[in-house]
Parts: C-alpha cells; sequence; structure tokens
C-alpha cells in the first residue's frame, strides 16, 4: 500500500514519532478529492492519520499547506500533528473517530471555529476567491461547454459583482477554502477541520459561503449564523457582501466542475443530468451518502448550483446587495 519509493521515509516517520518500524494495521481513505495517499495507520494500540504527499520535491507548492495545517494544529483548530517532513512530504496526525454532527448545533460551532482560523496569523499565499472564480468562468468559455444562452445570466450576474465587490485589506484572512464534510471531524464533543491544502489568505465571506451550504436554511439561519461569527449583530453591508459572494461560490462551484468533467474529453448533456434539490443534496453530503470523486455527481452538483444561483439572481435581494455593496464603496 505504501509506495516503493516513499518505503523508507514512512519507517523513517514511524520510528521518528514512535520509535518504531512497523504498525499493527493500515487503510486507505478514498473519501475527499486530495492527491496525497491517506491513510489510517495502528500504531502501539492507537489509530493515526497518515498523508503522504506525491511529489518529493522540497519546492511542489501543494506542500505549503504544512505551515498552515500547523497554524491551526497549534491553537487546537485541526488535530494534534506528531510529525511532519516537508521534504518527504509526509505527515502523521491524529485519527478522529467521527460522530454525527447535528446541523443546528453545527452552525453555531462551525460560526465559533470560523472565527478563530480567521484570526489566525495570515497565510503567506494570497488567491482571492473571485480571481479564481473569474479564471473558471474563462476557461469554462473558452472550452465552449454548453450553449451560450444557458449561462448568458450566470457570466452577466458575475460581472455585475466584480464591479462592485470590495477587496477590503480587513475581509483579507486566513482561510481554510475546501470546507466540505469530510474536512469537518467531529467526535460528538469538538470539530476540527482537516485537509489543509488549499488553505491561503482570502476573502473571509468565502469560508462563510461554504459552510453556508449546509447550515443556512433561511435568512433566520443566515442572521443566526453570522452574527455568531462576528459576535455582534452582522450590518447591512456584511449580508449584502455575504449574500454576493454566496452567488459567487455557485458560479465558482459550476464552473469548476463542469470544466474538470469535460476536460477528459467527456461531452456534456445537461438534459440527461438529474435534477436536485439544493437543500436536500447538500443533506446528503452532510450524512456522507455523495462522493464527488465520481464525475456524474461532479455534475450533478454543478447544476444544482446553477439552478440555485438562477433563482437567487431572480430576486429583490441581489439587486438590493449589488446597490448596498456598490454605496458602500463611496462612503
Amino acid at each position: 500500500m505504501i509506495p516503493e519509493n516513499k518505503k523508507d521515509a514512512f519507517k523513517r516517520a514511524l520510528n521518528s514519532t514512535f520509535g518504531v518500524t512497523s504498525y499493527e494495521d493500515i487503510q486507505r481513505l478514498t473519501t475527499g478529492l486530495s492527491n496525497a495517499l491517506v491513510l489510517r495507520v495502528t500504531v502501539l494500540g492507537k489509530p493515526y492519520l497518515v498523508k503522504i504527499a506525491r511529489s518529493d520535491t522540497l519546492s511542489d507548492p501543494s506542500l505549503y499547506y504544512y505551515g498552515c495545517m500547523k497554524s491551526a494544529a497549534e491553537v487546537g483548530l485541526a488535530p494534534k500533528i506528531w510529525y511532519t517532513d516537508v521534504k518527504d512530504g509526509i505527515s502523521i496526525t491524529d485519527f478522529v473517530e467521527l460522530k454525527p454532527f447535528p446541523l443546528a448545533k453545527a452552525k453555531f460551532e462551525l460560526a465559533d471555529l470560523l472565527f478563530r482560523v480567521h484570526s489566525l496569523s495570515p497565510f503567506s499565499k494570497t488567491i482571492h476567491s473571485l480571481d479564481t472564480t473569474n479564471r473558471f468562468a474563462q476557461k469554462f468559455k473558452e472550452a465552449k461547454i454548453l450553449p451560450e444562452n444557458i449561462t448568458i445570466d450566470l457570466f452577466s450576474s458575475l460581472e455585475r459583482i466584480n464591479n462592485v465587490y470590495p477587496r477590503k485589506k480587513e475581509d483579507l484572512v486566513p482561510s481554510h477554502n475546501d470546507l466540505k464534510p469530510e474536512n469537518i471531524l467531529y467526535d460528538g464533543k469538538k470539530a476540527w477541520l482537516s485537509d489543509w491544502e488549499a488553505a491561503f489568505t482570502n476573502d473571509r465571506y468565502s469560508d462563510l459561503s461554504i459552510i453556508a451550504n449546509f447550515v443556512v436554511t433561511n435568512e433566520a439561519d443566515e442572521l443566526e449564523f453570522l452574527n455568531r461569527y462576528f459576535r455582534r449583530n452582522a450590518t447591512e453591508n456584511e449580508l449584502a457582501k455575504f449574500y454576493l459572494m454566496r452567488q459567487v461560490m455557485h458560479i465558482s462551484y459550476f464552473t469548476v466542475f463542469m470544466v474538470i468533467v469535460a476536460a477528459k474529453g467527456n461531452l456534456i448533456d445537461i438534459n440527461a443530468i438529474p435534477e436536485h434539490d439544493f437543500r436536500d443534496f447538500h443533506n446528503r453530503m452532510w450524512e456522507g451518502k455523495i462522493d464527488l470523486a465520481l464525475d456524474e455527481l461532479r455534475l450533478e452538483y454543478a447544476m444544482v448550483h446553477l439552478e440555485q444561483l438562477l433563482q437567487n439572481l431572480r430576486t429583490k435581494r441581489f439587486e438590493d446587495a449589488l446597490i448596498i455593496v456598490a454605496r458602500d464603496n463611496l462612503d
């Protein structure tokens, strides 16, 4: 199970951490989309999570996340780190035995967790979600994946958001950026965040929007979630920026998954993609019933976000949010 070129490094890691070179049990974990080999390894009667990067090079940018993970682990936001070696691309952390995480509880605990993540010392790399979304939107257009009439509203809305959305320094914070359910570990008492490979400094509303896909079901939920995060009542402008970023993330998920699937040479017929309710799909993701490693489910998820976006673009709230944010930029 351990790649031949990593066996010696793996033994060094075990010896350095536990004083042994063998283990009692090893299982490969396949959830999530990480490029690393992820293992549950039992050593001296206790399970640990071992991640082995595919690259051997110290300069591999994918190993940048070790520093982010360390910052989070030091303050209890990520599981305890027992061993890391950037050169070998190996890390060993505590393994968290998962328990069901009720959404009503997660809404508050994850708001608190994000507040603490966003309060960490700045990460050295900065990427704004708008830049990422714009880049994938352009790739989507160039690939001519779907007829233009299907996505015309999507791209016009993205342009309108680009024209008004502020990039304020105070909103650029250390961010996890990959807050899918399998990266949220809950042991029945406490939640941690795992898989920091996508961590960098980003707009705070990006992380908030990703979590909101799961824990925010109505405007009352939204207010409770944001008020808990800000530790005060969210302002009109904060609510507007949050709403606009949620639309940006809908566009991002749609274009990213469409581009990924199309890049494999697959022809995409949206009429053949099953329709799903946004809330039901996310509830099933939260319960671990959907695996986005499968291309057919990636397409279904892309369409879930497109349909939700198109619904939101027809609301008065979208127009009001644009006006509120644009007005605030003039102050």
